[in-house]
């Protein structure tokens, strides 16, 4: 939807050279594998899952991959779409959430809630924050609203899943904004599962556009902050795809000093 908006506003005439996504699922054609192996093999931290469920996992991922191309790729046809999502999720995402690690973060246990905080604790406090009536007054929330505010909204999450969104190609915006000479920086925590980088390096690689053969080409490399190594870069003129050493799903909270760096390397218009 941002995405979609940002081209909107391009050809009205409002000027945009460059965008970033962070963490993002984008291509979940690709996802099913990276699934598999961010989980089973030590890509981001050491595998989480038991050799039977890997076994598992390997054995049904043809199958998987095979109903997503079918019934959400080649067309989009939404009850058997949907189908596909209720068979691949109980096959790829079950037995992760049920692992006791942050389906955001692996490298680390779920410490709290998951549903209600996303295994983020601080998210409680955030809450509670966003909670306090002299905020709720700056922000402009509506008084006759006296819900609190929840870290983690079921009502959309719900809302999206309804509408398959997340099974939407939405890499082809991202192939039309290249294509206008928008910059895209694509970058991704690498302990993450949920969002993870192997999918996120595979579809930026896959991606059809005419700077597809230089990126896919280019070679990653490490970036480094302060003389230490950051993660892992491949960048062309246009699309930039980078990881990030020792975060999650959330890169600044996890990564500041890295993100802020970042950020202002993007902003200065200097490479990772």
């Amino acid at each position: 939807m941002c995405l979609r908006a940002l081209l909107g506003r391009n050809s009205d005439g409002l000027r945009v050279d460059d965008f970033a996504s962070g963490n993002g699922l984008t291509d979940h054609f690709s996802i099913a594998a990276a699934y598999n192996e961010v989980a089973c093999t030590p890509v981001s931290a050491e595998p989480i899952l038991s050799i039977a469920t890997c076994v598992r996992m390997k054995q049904v991922l043809p199958r998987c991959e095979k109903m997503l191309k079918e019934s959400c790729v080649d067309i989009f046809d939404a009850i058997s779409c949907r189908a596909t999502s209720l068979f691949c999720d109980s096959e790829f995402a079950q037995s992760v959430m049920a692992s006791g690690k942050k389906p955001n973060d692996i490298s680390q246990d779920c410490d709290s809630t998951l549903q209600y905080t996303i295994c983020y604790p601080m998210a409680k406090y955030m809450a509670a924050y966003l909670g306090r009536p002299e905020i709720r007054v700056q922000l402009g929330v509506d008084p006759s609203i006296a819900d609190p505010f929840p870290p983690n909204s079921v009502a959309v999450d719900s809302a999206f899943s309804v509408n398959l969104d997340e099974y939407r190609p939405t890499q082809h915006y991202v192939t039309a904004l290249l294509e206008r000479s928008v910059r895209a920086l694509i970058y991704v925590g690498k302990n993450d599962w949920i969002c993870n980088h192997v999918e996120n390096e595979a579809w930026t690689r896959a991606l059809e556009w005419t700077g597809h053969a230089e990126f896919s080409n280019e070679p990653l490399r490490t970036w480094n902050v302060s003389g230490v190594q950051a993660g892992m870069t491949r960048s062309t003129q246009e699309l930039t795809f980078a990881t990030i050493e020792g975060a999650g799903h959330t890169v600044p909270y996890d990564k500041p000093k890295e993100s802020l760096e970042m950020v202002n390397r993007r902003l200065r218009g200097e490479p990772l």
